[in-house]
């Protein structure tokens, strides 16, 4: 598409119908004239209407449950993360490097205090190490109560 037709759309104006020996104004052609002609025309044409229909909803409705037969079966399915923390450590890189088998790591509890149980990054309880059939594990000796859950949160 040449420039003169691209012109003659934008003015409203069909190229086609424009013989071929005539000249359409080009953009150094423009006038200030021209403008507010095309300004005045714009600001008379009236706007689209837009039609507007209402909708109606349904009211929503709260479902009375019993408390007594509340059934959380089905939350019994979600995985959760249960980490149990012996202790906390901080070293340097430099220092990580140079470990090596027999290596010891100093922990920050004592040896014989409690260990953090963690649900989910959560602390809700602390426990004493056991051994049950050759394996470590934890017994819960303390469950962290709500209220100190939520000052955790804080």
């Amino acid at each position: 598409m040449e420039q003169n037709e691209i012109d003659a759309l934008l003015k409203g104006i069909d190229a086609s119908v424009e013989p071929e020996g005539e000249k359409t104004k080009s953009d150094d052609d423009l006038s200030w004239d021209d403008v507010q002609e095309e300004l005045e025309q714009t600001r008379g044409a009236s706007p689209k209407k837009t039609e507007v229909a209402s909708v109606n909803f349904q009211e929503v409705r709260k479902v009375e449950t019993p408390k007594g037969n509340l059934d959380i079966e089905f939350i019994l399915d979600i995985p959760l993360t249960l980490n149990v923390e012996l202790g906390r450590c901080h070293m340097l890189i430099n220092e990580l490097l140079q470990l090596g088998q027999g290596s010891v790591v100093e922990l920050s509890k004592l040896a014989g205090e409690p260990m953090d149980v963690y649900v989910n990054s959560r602390l809700i309880a602390r426990g004493e190490v056991v051994v049950v059939n050759d394996k470590f594990g934890v017994r819960l000796t303390d469950i962290v109560s709500p209220t100190e859950r939520i000052n955790k949160l804080k």
